[in-house]
């Protein structure tokens, strides 16, 4: 046959992609009902197979970890597809509360704006606009690395039909008596002014001073001097004999920072006799462990440093400075001055909690908020994982989900930014003593009730993401899809995300989400260290793309890869894999030029040293590919295709170009395309196209992997 054009010349990737994405784009064929209606012996009486894809945030441009996690799931779909499965790779996107917000509030403030003054609607529509445009950029990057998603059930965490059905989900839940409304400490940022969950605060190391102050007969040690201000309670061991003259309960004056206070000894188990001098005051209001032990005693609780990170009226003539700079220094200075000071380590480590997006120390405070009770819902978690509902590709992150259901904390779900989905709920002289709140999507009749401003925590909404994204329960394609098969993401999100999908899995449909967990490293730079753009060592996958094609760069994020791994990216990695591109396209110049149509209709049952060989790798392929062992997968296909195919087969068969000859190198090569496709889908759907009739949907895409 007469060699197409395109062969004359070297491989061009950009020539080629978006033509073969929007071939297969407009085959309708990444949708599962398309696949039924045009092919209907292969995919009517087939299972369904479901992946929901994590929803990137709609806040900016994807980077090496996106095109990871889009190729990994891409490529299981792609090859569940071919062997006759009714895929659905449904995408979406997360609005992603907080994230998003401190995102546009850097923009605000290049501008010279500031979020607190604004409007709340007038917020909320120029946050809206700026991520819908980002969507748009975030979908377009996704396409260009071949995900074969059904675009058609798109879904926006913000879209009318998963708004409401979150919503519907906290009404249930508090009706059910696992959403409550208290005051409890909970971490605060100063600087964002809303309450943050645990999974939202960073720990950083810090090197600080470590202070001893003498306290009437107790010496107290401390990290935090700004908090002791109005401390006014001194709580021990009850098994320590340093302490024994006191008894529970008993007072003493003694000289403080404000001048002569009265403070009242308190025993309690839970202090470490071991740490410090054994002896602590507790800021109840400012601290999650004094909270407890507060709560638990029934003691007063004094807001000592307000959501600006400044001292309240109590601290008397320190009120007004920032708590933990210019107050930290002044306390020290007026103990100091007192006699009080016994002794400092200015070399003293320990960890602090910050937020995760600007560092800033996490102030705890009491606030109003609502919490969802944690306890029967993470039991029922930990039940279906150790009943084997739930396959951990890596073991080891069993153990990390079971841990963390068997030491479960309420989670505070209540966010005090604009950006998100609203709370349905409505107050009644709140903030008094009198305050009452009525759950509803609408208020009770009366001019007296108010909206809750607060919106739900990100998570909240993407934990319900499997069964959101599906319609919710009562949809034809929940039935038809949940529970899907696979979840793939980011190891980072065994604690935030995974977790909380399986409880509403569990708690709303009574089923897990998903039966197979995968969880992938992270994407570093080629020196191993994590891409941030404060580094400047963030890679765009599209730039890589630009440079050397993005079937080389599919290749470079897998082969090496094993599940739970960090992988380093590198231009050199990426070029190394483009020459596999240009020598798969070589190879089909050379198959084309010596086979034609005639040659297709080769005889398997012969026996043939070369297709026996073949049909071994393409078992390693397969069973690898079964287990989500897609690095020792992609490598097996690799060797093969270069080492085996070009250098022995063509070389053995260049001798002799007999009819049966070029039968068993065109056979194999088609073979090669059909088990390189879900790795490489461009360079093979194009070459694909000179063996095969694709304008009647006959794409690899939808080939018989067996």
């Amino acid at each position: 046959m007469s060699l197409p054009e395109k062969y004359k010349k070297p491989y061009e990737s950009k020539d080629v992609e978006s033509v073969v994405y929007k071939r297969e784009l407009n085959s309708g064929l990444f949708n599962p009902d398309m696949l039924v209606q045009k092919f209907p012996k292969k995919y009517a009486d087939s299972k369904t197979w479901t992946s929901i894809t994590p929803p990137p945030n709609a806040n900016g441009r994807l980077h090496a970890g996106h095109a990871l996690d889009v190729t990994l799931k891409d490529i299981i779909g792609r090859y569940k597809r071919m062997q006759g499965l009714q895929v659905l790779l449904l995408p979406g996107s997360d609005h992603a509360g907080f994230e998003t917000q401190v995102v546009y509030e850097k923009k605000l403030e290049k501008e010279g704006r500031s979020r607190f003054g604004m409007d709340r609607a007038e917020l909320y529509k120029e946050i809206y606009d700026f991520t819908h445009v980002n969507k748009e950029t975030v979908t377009s990057e996704i396409k260009r690395i071949g995900a074969s998603y059904d675009w058609s059930r798109d879904t926006f965490t913000l879209d009318a039909k998963v708004v409401s059905g979150v919503q519907k989900t906290f009404i249930k839940m508090h009706e059910d008596g696992l959403i409550y409304r208290g005051k409890r400490d909970c971490n605060w940022c100063s600087k964002h002014q809303t309450s943050l969950s645990d999974v939202e605060t960073d720990k950083k190391e810090v090197v600080t001073t470590f202070y001893t102050f003498k306290l009437g007969d107790f010496n107290i040690a401390t990290s935090r001097p700004e908090t002791k201000i109005t401390d006014k309670y001194v709580v021990v061991h009850p098994d320590d004999n340093r302490y024994t003259s006191y008894k529970h309960g008993d007072t003493f004056e003694a000289e403080w920072v404000l001048g002569k206070s009265t403070f009242t000894v308190i025993k309690d188990d839970s202090i470490d006799p071991e740490f410090g001098t054994g002896a602590m005051t507790i800021t109840p209001w400012h601290s999650g462990i004094d909270f407890a032990i507060a709560k638990k005693h029934g003691l007063d609780m004094v807001q000592l440093i307000d959501d600006y990170g400044k001292f309240t009226d109590v601290a008397g003539e320190l009120k007004g400075l920032k708590a933990t700079t210019v107050g930290r220094a002044k306390v020290v200075e007026i103990l100091s001055e007192k006699g009080l000071l016994v002794d400092k380590d200015e070399n003293y480590k320990t960890i602090v909690p910050v937020c995760y997006k600007c560092e800033t120390l996490i102030e705890p405070q009491l606030k109003d908020q609502w919490f969802v009770k944690m306890e029967s819902l993470a039991e029922i978690a930990l039940q279906a994982s150790q009943d084997g509902k739930l396959n951990f590709i890596s073991d080891q992150y069993r153990k990390t989900f079971e841990h963390w259901m068997k030491n479960p904390i309420d989670w505070n779900i209540s966010r005090q930014i604009v950006w998100g989905i609203s709370i349905p709920a409505w107050f009644k002289n709140k903030g008094t003593d009198t305050e009452e709140f009525y759950i509803g999507n609408t208020a009770p009749k009366g001019n007296e009730w108010i909206k809750d401003e607060d919106t739900f925590d990100t998570w909240f909404s993407s934990g319900q993401w499997p069964i959101a994204t599906l319609g919710f329960t009562d949809s034809d394609d929940f039935n038809r899809f949940y529970p899907t098969q696979l979840m793939e993401t980011g190891r980072d999100l065994i604690f935030k995300w995974v977790p909380r999908m399986v409880i509403f899995g569990l708690y709303l449909a009574r089923e897990v989400p998903f039966k197979d967990i995968y969880l992938h490293g992270m994407a570093l730079d080629s020196k191993g260290q994590k891409m941030s753009k404060s580094k400047g060592n963030v890679m765009s996958p599209i730039d890589l793309a630009d440079e050397f094609g993005m079937d080389a760069l599919r290749m470079a994020l897998i082969v090496g890869n094993a599940p739970g791994n960090d992988i380093p990216v590198s231009n050199e990695k990426v070029k190394a894999y483009k020459k596999f591109v240009n020598k798969l396209w070589n190879i089909a110049r050379f198959v084309l030029e010596n086979t034609n149509e005639e040659d297709d209709n080769f005889d398997t049952t012969i026996d043939n040293i070369h297709v026996e060989n073949f049909k071994k790798v393409k078992y390693e392929i397969t069973k690898n590919l079964d287990n989500y062992q897609l690095h020792l997968a992609s490598e097996e296909l690799y060797q093969y295709v270069w080492h085996e195919y070009a250098d022995v087969v063509i070389e053995e068969i260049k001798k002799d170009l007999s009819s049966e000859n070029k039968k068993v190198l065109r056979y194999l090569f088609k073979q090669i395309l059909i088990v390189t496709h879900p790795f490489m889908p461009f360079v093979t759907e194009e070459i694909w196209s000179d063996f095969a009739d694709v304008s009647k949907d006959n794409l690899l895409l939808v080939q018989d992997w067996e």
